[in-house]
């Protein structure tokens, strides 16, 4: 009885584990220009697609920005609390097939992100094809 309650917990525990290192959770961004971190995206799960929405700014003075030259229903909404990630899909080891949104120009991008290691995610959006685009790196709060 001890061996299989033994074997159980250690093939169990792997998926406990996998959980936890996956995309979901707060994330720190990164500006490209600074190397500063901006603001803090949480990353989350909804009726199996991933999302992504601002929880915090770091710079005060932006604090209650709008996002103006947004379009739809995210039009002249606070930027902190806005959904900036929609609709990725799980594609092996990538999430794909969504879109992100910079709320500095209101702009709609083709989304990738990849779990690089437990506390590094790389996001990348670009028009088109995935060659003709930018790349951050986000790293996960602790």
């Amino acid at each position: 009885m001890k061996k299989i309650f033994t074997v159980l917990i250690l093939l169990i525990s792997p998926l406990f584990f996998a959980q936890s290192n996956g995309v979901t959770g707060m994330w720190r961004t990164i500006d490209d220009e600074t190397g500063e971190a901006r603001a803090i995206v949480e990353i989350y799960e909804k009726s199996g697609k991933i999302y992504g929405r601002v929880m915090e700014i770091f710079a005060p003075e932006h604090k209650k920005d709008i996002c103006k030259n947004c379009s739809g229903l995210d039009a002249n909404k606070p930027i902190l609390g806005l959904t900036i990630i929609k609709g990725l899909s799980k594609d092996g080891d990538e999430y794909n097939s969504g879109e992100i949104m910079d709320p500095k120009n209101g702009r709609h991008y083709r989304c990738s992100i990849v779990l690089k290691s437990k506390n590094k995610l790389k996001v990348r959006g670009y028009i088109g094809i995935a060659l003709l685009g930018r790349t951050q790196y986000w790293y996960r709060v602790k």
